[in-house]
C-alpha cells in the first residue's frame, strides 16, 4: 500500500493568496536605477524568500510562490499569477536540481530578458556523485547561502545603487549568523564525529554530514520514503533494526511527511528511547530562516547529548 503524503499540493488560489500577503509586507519603492519603481524578486519557497528579505529588508517586492508548509514544491503547479509576478521580476531565485521544475517553465513562456536567475543549486557548484542523485535540500547547506547570499547583494546593489551600503550591511549580518551556524557545526564535529544517526528522508543531509555524523540509513529507505512508494519488507527491517540494536543516537525525521512506515520508525525510535529531531522541508510558519535553522541545530546539538 502507498503511504499516505502529509504534504499536500495546496488550492492554486491559496497559494496566490498567500504569496502576494507576503508582496503586501515587502513592497517599497526605491530610488536607485530604477527611478521611482521597484525591484521586484521572486522566489519558488519562502525559505529564499527570507533570505532575500534579511538582506534588502523592505527596499524590495518578494513574491514567494511555495509559502504553505504543507506545500510539495515537486508537484506544485503554477498559475497565472506566478506568470505574471516572472514576467515582471528584475530577480528570479530558483533552487535547480529538479526541486522546483515550474520555475524554468514559467521562466521560458515569461521570456523575461531583463530579470537576473540565480540557480542555487548552480551557485553552489555541489555535483551528483555518480549513480546518485544530487541531494536538493541546498538551505542546509550553509555555505552555499553564504555564496547566495553574496550572489544576491551583488544583484541588488546593481539595481539600487543608493541602498547598496545597506544591502551590503544586512547581509554581513546574515554572514556573519551563517558562519556561526558552521562553527557549531564544526563543534558537534568534534565532539560526535562518526556518531550514527538515522533519517526518513535526505532534507536534513549537508546539515548532518557538516557536524561529522554518519547516516546509517538504508538508501532504499529514504529512497522510497521520498519518491512515496512502499519500503521493501527487508530494508524496512535493517531500518527498525537501527533501533532495537541501539546502532544510532538520534532519529532526524521530516515532520511534515507521514505514513504507516515512517510512523513505525517514529515508534520504534521512542521505544528505545533514541532522541528524534523534528526538521521540516519548508520555512515554518512564525519563524525566518536564521531563528529556523537555529532551533534545528539545537536540537540535534541536544539529542546527541
Amino acid at each position: 500500500m502507498i503511504r499516505t503524503r502529509l504534504r499536500q499540493l495546496v488550492p492554486a488560489a491559496c497559494v496566490v493568496a498567500a504569496s502576494f500577503a507576503l508582496v503586501a509586507c515587502g513592497s517599497r519603492s526605491t530610488s536607485g536605477n530604477q527611478g521611482a519603481g521597484t525591484i521586484r524578486v521572486v522566489v519558488s519557497t519562502n525559505v529564499y524568500g527570507d533570505i532575500v528579505r534579511q538582506i534588502a529588508g523592505d527596499k524590495v517586492k518578494i513574491t514567494a510562490l511555495v509559502t504553505d508548509p504543507g506545500a510539495d514544491p515537486h508537484s506544485y503547479e503554477a498559475n497565472t499569477q506566478n506568470q505574471l509576478a516572472i514576467s515582471k521580476a528584475d530577480l528570479v531565485i530558483e533552487n535547480g536540481g529538479g526541486y522546483d521544475d515550474f520555475m524554468d517553465a514559467m521562466l521560458k513562456s515569461a521570456k523575461n530578458s531583463k530579470a537576473t536567475v540565480l540557480n542555487v543549486v548552480d551557485i553552489s557548484g555541489k555535483k551528483s556523485a555518480a549513480g546518485e542523485e544530487l541531494n536538493e535540500h541546498l538551505w542546509y547547506d550553509f555555505p552555499t547561502m553564504e555564496k547566495l547570499t553574496d550572489q544576491v547583494v551583488a544583484v541588488l546593489q546593481a539595481e539600487d545603487s543608493a541602498n547598496a551600503s545597506t544591502f551590503v550591511a544586512n547581509a554581513n549580518a546574515l554572514k556573519e549568523k551563517l558562519q556561526g551556524f558552521e562553527a557549531t557545526e564544526a563543534e558537534i564535529k568534534r565532539l560526535h564525529a562518526g556518531d550514527g544517526v538515522a533519517i526518513t528522508e535526505p532534507v536534513p543531509l549537508y546539515l548532518l554530514d557538516a557536524c561529522g555524523l554518519t547516516n546509517k540509513t538504508p538508501a532504499a529507505f529514504s529512497k522510497a520514503i521520498e519518491a512515496e512508494t512502499d519500503v521493501p519488507p527487508t530494508v524496512l527491517k535493517q531500518t527498525l533494526d537501527l533501533f532495537n540494536g541501539k546502532q544510532v543516537k538520534a532519529l532526524v525525521y521530516n515532520s511534515q511527511t507521514t505514513g504507516p512506515q515512517t510512523e513505525q520508525v517514529l515508534n520504534a525510535a521512542k521505544s528505545n528511547r533514541i532522541a528524534v529531531v523534528p526538521v521540516t522541508e519548508t520555512l515554518p510558519a512564525g519563524k525566518d530562516y536564521s531563528t529556523w535553522m537555529t532551533d534545528n541545530i539545537a536540537a540535534l546539538r541536544s539529542a546527541l547529548g
